[in-house]
């Protein structure tokens, strides 16, 4: 739980975004190609996910909840 807790924390929330944003660049103008464009869809499901502040690795792999708010309030 400690790793969901923290996924949903807001420095969780703003790692994925980072993150995310991160391999969409990378993605976009340092690769290029179709490996650029299958970095930047990876990226985009991190960065999605903070920013409707849904933790799936935790639901996947913890068996918590899918929102973070639900994550916090346990």
């Amino acid at each position: 739980m400690g790793f969901s807790k923290f996924m949903a924390s807001g420095a969780g929330r703003l790692l994925r975004i980072v993150a995310g944003a991160a391999l969409i660049v990378i993605g976009l103008w340092l690769v290029g190609g179709i490996w650029g464009i299958v970095i930047t869809v990876v990226g985009l499901v991190p960065l999605v996910a903070g920013l409707t502040d849904v933790c799936l690795l935790g639901t996947l792999f913890f068996r918590t909840p899918l929102r973070g708010r639900d994550i916090r309030a346990a």
